[in-house]
């Protein structure tokens, strides 16, 4: 069984430190949330790496907003209802799509400098986008772009205390309320962290997987975290495969940008053939879940183990200019991105669930608040529209702190963790880096692109004969952080058990068609009451 904290700490024993709003990870939803917050409040923003350290600083498509008179919030929210395959909250994607306009304007005046075309903002289109909204920035640099503008902003506001290479192990709670965190600092030492609201904004969990987009911090922190503290977690099984990651000798996972497809490349299996039309009418523009299913028949089909993005026919100027780092980073591996087609693969890229929220970020555990991917708001469903998240966090980033400042202040207690006379075992003779690896390879092999019940079945056998790692004296942040890994690999593994379905990110060749007769629904795990379901309600009324 997965533990209510990972170590048994005295917190009446250790430093105590106090402050306003408590927000954990950085990235675009921690940044922005921090800056709304420090208007009116004392914040502490914790990173276990450093403020450059996210998933967002390698988000190089752009922001979904509407901006053009052409474009409408309608349409928007058309195509992320469409996308999120009828899992999606209405009301939440309608506060995204009027919303994110005025959250865009916030990142302009904190001094995000988008890519400008005749004067104008630059739009482009990206897949199962029906208008162009999609902002960027220096090209195909976007995320770093908004990170580089935030953090500037962060270090400069006096308001705001940073705490890098700060490791959250766990959320203290009293009553069903979040009174702050446990926290390690770089040299061991522990403290406890006590706050009148408290924001996780963790990211993903790109690392469940052996290929992945994410960078190797977003091992699933926030999701585990707040799991052992109780909140509700839903849609783990919805994993977001992103259909075109480099491939290549000696070259790291890359992330080669949706917009490339969004500008006209083509998708060829290794004989030259394009194949998407086989697969779905908006060809290479199809959904994301969609077009990473076509690329893995195409490589089971030819034999191969990739399959070629083509945008060689478009022009070197437009190519150089619009995709500099994409176009930089193939050329440093031999690749030439004008003239060469590009060998690609499907990676872990997004987690579409997470911890459940309301539409102003809280969870059912009061003063804990979840903010940009490791949050679960409605607006993604069973698959993220492209460049939506970016958009969500600034969203519901300022209506979470818009709630906190309604928040009485917090009673402070010193609550009890864990059993301090419990005794740990030693921790396994295997390395960390060992363990992670063979998790990493389960998550592939059984609950990746495609699954069926076996596979997940057995997948699930092998991860729980790690469960002794949680009875385990953990010391370090890899030790916590394979813990968190864990955790989300369990979750994620039985929530795909229990689908028994086909619907966005969720693909099980034993049941390969969307039933919405007995699946439009939600998974729902909690700690205490385990596996739930949660019906698609319309007024009141099971759709």
């Amino acid at each position: 069984m997965i533990p209510r904290y990972l170590t048994d700490t005295d917190l009446s024993a250790i430093p105590r430190y106090t402050t306003d709003v408590i927000i954990i990870g950085a990235g675009i939803a921690g940044l922005f949330t921090a800056l709304q917050a420090s208007a009116s409040q004392r914040v502490l923003l914790i990173t276990k790496k450093s403020l450059l350290d996210s998933n967002t600083r390698y988000a190089q498509g752009g922001i979904a907003a509407v901006i053009s008179d052409e474009d409408s919030p309608e349409y928007h929210l058309q195509d992320t209802l469409v996308a999120g395959a009828g899992l999606c909250s209405r009301e939440a994607v309608d506060v995204l799509v009027h919303e994110g306009p005025q959250g865009v304007q916030d990142l302009i005046r904190m001094g995000t400098q988008f890519d400008l075309e005749n004067g104008e903002i630059a739009l482009t289109k990206e897949g199962a986008h029906s208008q162009r909204r999609i902002l960027h920035a220096n090209g195909d640099a976007t995320g770093a772009e908004i990170v580089r503008a935030l953090s500037e902003n962060t270090k400069n506001n006096a308001s705001i205390e940073i705490w890098d290479d700060h490791m959250v192990i766990d959320l203290i709670t009293v009553d069903g309320e979040c009174h702050g965190a446990l926290v390690q600092k770089p040299d061991g030492q522990r403290l406890y962290v006590q706050g009148n609201a408290t924001v996780l904004c963790t990211g993903g969990a790109g690392q469940l997987f052996r290929y992945t987009t994410n960078p190797d911090v977003a091992t699933g922190d926030g999701v585990a975290i707040a799991f052992r503290a109780g909140a509700d977690i839903r849609d783990m099984e919805f994993i977001q495969f992103h259909p075109t990651v480099l491939v290549y000798p000696g070259a790291p996972r890359f992330l080669i940008s949706e917009a490339v497809r969004g500008e006209g490349a083509y998708l060829r299996n290794i004989k030259g053939e394009r194949f998407m039309e086989k697969y779905h009418p908006q060809l290479e523009l199809a959904p994301r879940d969609i077009v990473a299913r076509a690329i893995v028949s195409e490589i089971e089909e030819t034999g191969s183990s990739f399959i070629y993005l083509d945008i060689t026919h478009e022009s070197e100027q437009m190519i150089r200019h619009r995709f500099p780092t994409i176009y930089e980073t193939c050329l440093s591996f031999g690749l030439d991105l004008t003239s060469d087609w590009i060998p690609v693969a499907p990676a872990a890229h997004y987690m579409m669930g997470g911890v459940k929220t309301d539409l102003h970020g809280e969870t059912n555990i009061k003063r804990l608040f979840a903010c940009g991917e490791v949050s679960s708001t409605g607006v993604h469903g069973a698959n993220r529209l492209a460049s939506n998240s970016l958009s969500e966090a600034i969203v519901f980033g300022r209506r979470i702190i818009e709630r906190i400042r309604t928040l009485a202040p917090l009673l402070h207690q010193v609550p009890q963790t864990g059993d301090e006379t419990a005794v740990r075992t030693e921790l396994p003779k295997q390395a960390i880096v060992e363990k992670k690896l063979k998790l990493q390879k389960i998550m592939v092999r059984y609950a990746g692109v495609r699954r069926d019940a076996s596979g997940l079945q057995r997948g699930l056998e092998e991860l729980k004969r790690h469960l002794p790692s949680f009875d385990s004296c953990l010391t370090r942040r890899e030790d916590y952080e394979f813990a968190n890994l864990l955790t989300c690999a369990l979750l994620t593994a039985e929530a795909a058990l229990r689908r028994e379905e086909s619907r966005g990110g969720h693909y099980r060749e034993d049941y390969p068609q969307r039933n919405d007769e007995h699946w439009l629904k939600h998974t729902v795990f909690n700690r205490e009451c385990g596996l739930t379901e949660e019906w698609i309600l319309n007024d009141g009324i099971k759709l």
